[in-house]
């Protein structure tokens, strides 16, 4: 799930443990094999295979991996043929949700999801109907021990960022997606170590949800999602009250 939010504050923290079963990584390696694909395997000239890059060293993918997915993408290997596609939806409350998948089987991906939606009580919607509730945006976060709020905020404005907020012990970056490279670049010359960066879909609304049991029914939701090995995103206006954050931080 990507966001700035109480929860995935905690997804987060959780996500770094997937890290180390390699499902992060061959997400990612799918996302590069499309992007080199679409615009060549030179980081140079082709600015998403750039950001994608950044975020696998972010996450501390092999350099071998990467450079495999490249080849894979670009026809030097095979196995790079993958489609993107996208469903939309609700989960209990009104939550949205839009899944993002890659896959050589778009059969296989569909039943997948509509199993989840299915299994979880949620419903299907429209091409459009929900993802339009989002934005799509550069988002970097930076945990306050890096820096300070007064440098960060003259560092990013000055090289194009939109915003900046903080929550908690983290500083969150906005900026348009044009500008997303741009702005990593300054934070990483200026010596300054990025916990997360990635271009995602923010939402325009957050809805927060107060209670225990319904917070865990769309975590669990969300998360079968994730698992599925043709999901590379998830996306939604979800988030937990204090109390629910304080109740599921004593979980982990």
């Amino acid at each position: 799930m990507a966001g700035h939010s109480k929860w995935a504050n905690i997804k987060h923290k959780k996500g770094k443990a997937d890290a180390a079963r390699g499902k992060v990584f061959s997400k990612i390696a799918k996302e590069i094999m499309v992007a080199a694909s679409a615009g060549g395997g030179n980081v140079n000239d082709n600015i998403s295979l750039r950001a994608l890059v950044q975020k696998a060293k972010g996450v501390s993918m092999p350099k071998d991996n990467i450079e495999r997915a490249i080849q894979k993408g670009t026809g030097e290997l095979e196995g790079g043929q993958l489609t993107e596609g996208s469903y939309e939806g609700y989960a209990a409350g009104g939550i949205a949700v839009v899944v993002k998948v890659l896959t050589d089987n778009k059969n296989r991906s569909a039943s997948e999801v509509r199993h989840a939606f299915t299994k979880a009580g949620a419903n299907l919607a429209e091409q459009g109907a929900v993802s339009r509730m989002f934005q799509r945006k550069g988002q970097i976060l930076i945990r306050k021990e890096q820096t300070d709020e007064d440098t960060l905020m003259n560092l990013v404005l000055e090289v194009g960022a939109e915003d900046l907020k903080t929550e908690g012990d983290q500083f969150e970056v906005i900026t348009d997606p044009n500008d997303f490279l741009a702005v990593s670049e300054a934070i990483t010359t200026a010596g300054i170590d990025m916990e997360q960066s990635e271009i995602t879909m923010i939402p325009d609304v957050i809805t927060e949800v107060g209670d225990v049991n319904k917070a865990h029914s769309i975590m669990r939701f969300v998360e079968a999602l994730e698992e599925l090995d043709d999901v590379q995103d998830v996306y939604t206006n979800f988030d937990i009250s204090d109390e629910i954050a304080v109740q599921l931080a004593a979980e982990e």
